[in-house]
């Protein structure tokens, strides 16, 4: 379940980057050679998902929970925006999400 997780997270991280570095460009007149990077990450982030094991709508509808965990975390530490309790309880109810459908994971 660690290995599954800290997958996941690695791969959400992938998959955020690889759409902020164009949102630089285009948002904040960033250089176009951003778009470099972001397409490596990208292809990153896809492969990182075909290393699951488990059926790809089981591993999309896992993922979708530390993504929204990372995502919140790259809001606070990237943006440098406080998270609200509403945030926090959000994060807790996706990562819980998470984990029951990794656990099940063989059993279905």
């Amino acid at each position: 379940m660690i290995k599954t997780t800290l997958l996941f997270f690695i791969t959400a991280l992938a998959e955020i980057i690889g759409c902020f570095l164009p949102w630089l460009w285009l948002k904040r007149a960033g250089s176009p050679w951003l778009l470099v990077p972001a397409a490596l990450s990208l292809t990153i982030f896809v492969w990182l998902l075909t290393l699951h094991p488990a059926a790809s709508g089981r591993v999309y509808a896992a993922y979708g929970g530390v993504y929204v965990i990372t995502a919140l975390l790259w809001l606070r530490f990237v943006d440098g925006v406080k998270l609200s309790v509403y945030d926090w309880s959000g994060a807790i109810i996706a990562g819980c999400g998470m984990l029951i459908i990794v656990a099940g994971w063989g059993k279905a």
